[in-house]
């Protein structure tokens, strides 16, 4: 079977197991399942384009999503004007502070001789360190003061937030950047405990500063790109439309927004596709993957790793961060707590392996396949321990362990389905070719 079948065969079964969502469960559900497919199969793009075409093993994932998330909130929410009359002005004073102390420790470490430059540097940074937080704690304090119950936080610009996607891979892409000039030089194991670090500190300063966005308090009420179902409800046209077709008022306008939201999220994952395909296939992309695959016959040959790994690191950071911004949206509300590095970077990887690690499109495949199942399998399992154990008596503690065991099925069986992968097509569903 050639590449192209293949993978036409591989993506209509996807195809068929959303349909059989839809059919069997409800169109809501395998819509939902969609919607989160294709913001999935961004985030492994992302991913694909790091450790596929360079061999950067970037496991803070989460770390870029999040900050796609905290974007979303910057651009859409309207600003807290009461806020912003208490404390912005010192708050950027300190955070304007903070870059010239961090610039100036910087020039000093290159201007400054050997033997004195590590103590200039460090008295600098221990007393701007003290400077900023006496011009910062007092900010945050009155911001944080104005009606803490609903606000709280400085709040956005107001502005549409489909423009929130854009600049959350830009956010991301900078705080990339920063990260990149300092972990790169590291080998692939200790880029990965870095990487990882780094996430855990980016989403704890998200939950804790809750003048940037709450905190743990959460945002809700993001604006929207579509419609609300109540307002469609209320629309006498589109009850009208949604009649002739056969649906109910309800069902037709929760089906019509997340109907929207998977057209939208599939033209920036199309886009998307389309760049990384030209990108693969250009002389950068055949760099690139020569970079990955022998790092000191590239620089022999006059390359620039470190600078191609960064400009890798950088562009598929931002593509994680446009993937966060999305999921946010989708959302509707940002809750940091559920951002959770361990556990959903897991996941993202684990698309990107079974796709088949190098190939775009078997990344997009991954991220479909990997999420239906990691939302499906636990209905699967409730009904199949249930059929299992219907002969056995009630209260057998067998029965109620097996019962009790379902809620494990998502993990296990993502571990089941990579095993397998790994053992019969080492290289993913869809190998690079």
């Amino acid at each position: 079977m050639s590449d192209r079948v293949r993978g036409f065969v591989l993506f209509g079964i996807v195809a068929v197991l959303l349909l059989g969502t839809g059919f069997v469960q409800s169109w809501n559900s395998a819509l939902l399942i969609l919607n989160m497919g294709l913001v999935s199969a961004v985030m492994a793009l992302g991913v694909n384009l790091q450790w596929g075409f360079a061999g950067l093993f970037n496991v803070g994932v989460m770390g870029f999503v999040a900050l796609g998330g905290l974007a979303t909130v910057l651009v859409s929410m309207p600003p807290v004007s009461a806020a912003w009359s208490a404390g912005a002005g010192r708050l950027f004073l300190a955070l304007a502070l903070a870059v010239a102390v961090i610039a100036a420790a910087v020039l000093c470490w290159k201007r400054l001789r050997k033997g004195v430059r590590g103590w200039v540097v460090a008295l600098l940074l221990i007393a701007g360190f003290f400077a900023f937080r006496a011009v910062f704690d007092p900010a945050v304090a009155l911001i944080e003061a104005i009606d803490p119950a609903t606000t709280g936080y400085l709040g956005g610009l107001g502005l549409p937030v489909v423009l929130a996607w854009p600049v959350g891979g830009l956010l991301a892409a900078g705080v990339a950047w920063m990260i990149g000039k300092v972990a790169l030089g590291l080998r692939s194991d200790y880029l990965a405990i870095a990487t990882l670090g780094i996430a855990e500190i980016i989403i704890a300063v998200i939950k804790n500063e809750d003048w940037l966005a709450r905190g743990v308090k959460n945002v809700i009420g993001l604006p929207r790109p579509m419609p609300y179902e109540i307002d469609l409800q209320n629309d006498a046209g589109f009850v009208q439309s949604a009649a002739s077709l056969g649906f109910d008022a309800t069902t037709a306008s929760t089906l019509y927004v997340k109907l929207g939201y998977g057209v939208m999220f599939a033209v920036v994952l199309v886009l998307l596709l389309v760049l990384a395909q030209l990108a693969l296939k250009s002389p950068w992309g055949r760099m690139m993957r020569a970079i990955r695959d022998n790092e000191t016959a590239a620089r022999a040959m006059g390359k620039d790793v470190t600078r191609r790994h960064l400009q890798i690191f950088v562009l598929g950071s931002a593509i994680c961060g446009i993937a966060g911004a999305m999921m946010t949206t989708l959302d509707g509300q940002l809750t940091p707590g559920t951002y959770q590095p361990l556990r959903y970077t897991f996941l993202v990887w684990v698309m990107v392996i079974v796709g088949g690690s190098g190939n775009n499109f078997g990344s997009v495949l991954g991220g479909f396949l990997i999420w239906f199942l990691w939302v499906q399998v636990e209905p699967m399992g409730q009904a199949a321990m249930t059929l299992i154990t219907a002969g056995m008596a009630d209260g057998s503690w067998l029965k109620g362990h097996l019962l009790d065991s379902v809620q494990h099925m998502r993990l296990l069986t993502m571990g089941v389905i990579l095993l397998l992968v790994l053992r019969f097509s080492p290289r993913g569903l869809l190998p690079e070719r």
